[in-house]
């Protein structure tokens, strides 16, 4: 009996980003399954967690910020996480937000976003799938205890980033410009996320823990 994963995804890119997602959670010994905005209704009654996944920026009016021309948006796709984070949150489940995720996980817990986070930090601004970006990651953390190692090796795909904090939750990785780029809640039920694409990494063993 594997547990089952309810994955959420993008309706542009989740035939792609899926399959991953899936072969990702089979190796850790669940089952995945599929949510996306007209595709499936949400049961979180039928799943033993969460992973929210990435995809185009969240509406900058969810946390104040900066309507801007030219931002890919998906307001279904956003209601839809809402509604998936809350309910986990009432059930207990345990959660992975993974880059776009995170930053959801971040602002439904009443957190903000740095819209263009290069801009304020002095991190290097790589965009790649390859693990070309290095994080350290703070002692006794949920992600220390998850990979087994203070410092990762990580992609970047994303232009956002954590700035204030959403209740309950900590900073867990940085990287070198001081960008955030984990953070997780400080109590039960486990909440955590990361700002890179380990469904991309798993052919190393630290991503593939997560």
């Amino acid at each position: 009996m594997r547990p089952v994963i309810g994955v959420t995804v993008s309706r542009r890119s989740g035939w792609r980003v899926f399959p991953l997602m899936a072969l990702a959670i089979r190796l850790a010994g669940g089952r995945a399954l599929r949510w996306q905005a007209g595709y499936r209704r949400v049961d979180l009654s039928a799943v033993d967690g969460v992973v929210i996944g990435g995809g185009d920026d969240i509406a900058p009016t969810l946390y104040g910020g900066e309507l801007r021309v030219g931002v890919r948006l998906d307001p279904a796709r956003d209601a839809l996480e809402q509604e998936v984070l809350r309910g986990a949150f009432e059930r207990r489940l345990p959660i992975l937000g993974i880059c776009r995720g995170s930053q959801m996980l971040n602002v439904v817990l009443g957190g903000t976003l740095h819209q263009d986070a290069y801009q304020v930090y002095a991190s290097r601004n790589i965009r790649t799938i390859l693990p070309r970006k290095r994080v350290r990651i703070g002692s006794e953390t949920l992600l220390a205890h998850s990979a087994r190692t203070d410092c990762l090796y990580v992609n970047a795909l994303h232009s956002q980033a954590v700035d204030r904090l959403g209740e309950g939750l900590r900073v867990a990785a940085r990287d070198e410009g001081g960008m955030v780029q984990a953070i997780e809640r400080v109590s039960d039920p486990f909440a955590l996320g990361v700002q890179w694409h380990p469904e991309h990494l798993i052919y190393r063993r630290a991503h593939r823990r997560l």
